[in-house]
């Protein structure tokens, strides 16, 4: 009987050391462009589009290239393939994910935040006359 408990706490154990060693993989940290180009590692790096309509979406090759200053006023040029977000002239901030690549930002994914979430604050703050 005492040797089904130990096997099954050395099964527990076991699991428990896989879980944790796979969320510690997956992680990703935030961080600024200084820190990105320093470790190499895919980060995450919120900041703001730097004039959202001067950014350049290319449909045939879905490519998104655009200026990005992080939150230490760092100021950097992000490609990213894909679809271009649909509120990203207008978002106040987004997220990217992504990692130095011969010598440029290419994020893998881009979070935008929405303002119109904001919006009722606002007009209640202000007075809406809609």
């Amino acid at each position: 009987m005492k040797t089904k408990y130990i096997i099954i706490g050395v099964v527990s154990v076991v699991f428990l050391l896989l879980a944790v060693f796979s969320f510690s993989a997956n992680k990703i940290d935030y961080a600024d462009f200084q820190v990105a180009k320093q470790n190499g590692k895919t980060v995450q790096i919120i900041g703001q589009v730097e004039d959202a309509k001067e950014s350049i979406y290319n449909p045939s090759q879905n490519m998104l290239v655009f200026n990005l200053t992080d939150e230490k006023d760092n100021t950097e040029k992000v490609y990213f393939t894909g679809p271009k977000p649909n509120n990203f002239d207008i978002a106040p901030m987004v997220v990217i994910k992504g990692k130095y690549q011969d010598g440029k930002f290419v994020a893998s994914e881009i979070l935008t935040k929405c303002p119109s979430k904001y919006e009722s604050k606002f007009d209640e703050k202000v007075g809406s006359k809609i």
